[in-house]
Order: C-alpha cells, then sequence, then structure tokens
C-alpha cells in the first residue's frame, strides 16, 4: 500500500450526515460502519459513526468518526483548516457546496497573487481554504 496522508475529521454525533454531505459535494464513494457494527451491539452510541472514508473521483480521501462514548468532543478552533488547491474549475463548485449554509470569511474571489481564494467554515464546523490557480501553459 502506498502511504498518504489525509485529513480525518472528528463530529459530535452528526458525522454520517456530514460526510453524506461531502459525498454530495465531491462525489464518490463512501464506506460507513458504526460502533455497533465494531463488537459494541448495545453499547451507548451504537449507531454512531466509528470510521467513514470517502473516495473521491479526484482522489481527495477523507475520513471521519463520531467522538466515541464517554469521550469529550474538541470542536476545530482555528488549529487546523482543510484545504483544497488546483487549476480545476469544479473547485468553484465545491467553494459553492462547502460554503452554502456555512459562514465565509473571505469571499471566493481574485487575490494579489493572481488566484482566486476564498476561507469558509462549512455547516458542520469544518474550516475549508479553496484557492484557484490559473491555468498554466
Amino acid at each position: 500500500m502506498t502511504s498518504r496522508l489525509n485529513p480525518y475529521l472528528s463530529f459530535n454525533g452528526d458525522a454520517r450526515e456530514a460526510m453524506e454531505f461531502y459525498r454530495s459535494v465531491f462525489g464518490g464513494d463512501l464506506n460507513v460502519s458504526t460502533f455497533g457494527e465494531s463488537g459494541m451491539p448495545d453499547g451507548p452510541g451504537a449507531d454512531k459513526v466509528m470510521h467513514a472514508q470517502l473516495e473521491t473521483p479526484s482522489g481527495f480521501t477523507l475520513m471521519a468518526s463520531d467522538t466515541p462514548p464517554g469521550m469529550d468532543y474538541a470542536a476545530p478552533n482555528g488549529s487546523i483548516t482543510v484545504s483544497l488547491s488546483g487549476d480545476d474549475e469544479t473547485l468553484r463548485d465545491h467553494w459553492e457546496k462547502l460554503s452554502s449554509g456555512g459562514t465565509v470569511m473571505m469571499p471566493l474571489e481574485k487575490q494579489a497573487w493572481g488566484d482566486e481564494f476564498g476561507m469558509c467554515t462549512d455547516r458542520y464546523g469544518i474550516p475549508w481554504l479553496v484557492n484557484i490557480g490559473q491555468p498554466q501553459g
């Protein structure tokens, strides 16, 4: 298996809903396993997500889970942000979907360095940066 680095997002009970939202944004195949399916069928939070993985047609991988029962949830506090960048026009569509229902801190617009750039937090509290570069050549 080739090594890879990808975001692993934590949620406070709405991981399934969030990952289904990300599938609607990026497309792809979503696999979800619950705590109940993983050996705790009668435990608290049996229906919550122990692990979810979205593999998109663009080669993106997002993983996520709900905070396990008995552990405290820690919301993202600006210490980490998911970044999308490239010169693909589909990034504009991703921006529209991610920012819809969320909070836009910086609108997606042309910047001094020539690219379009925007910052938002989606409806699930995950911060995103989107940078659309100018096609080269």
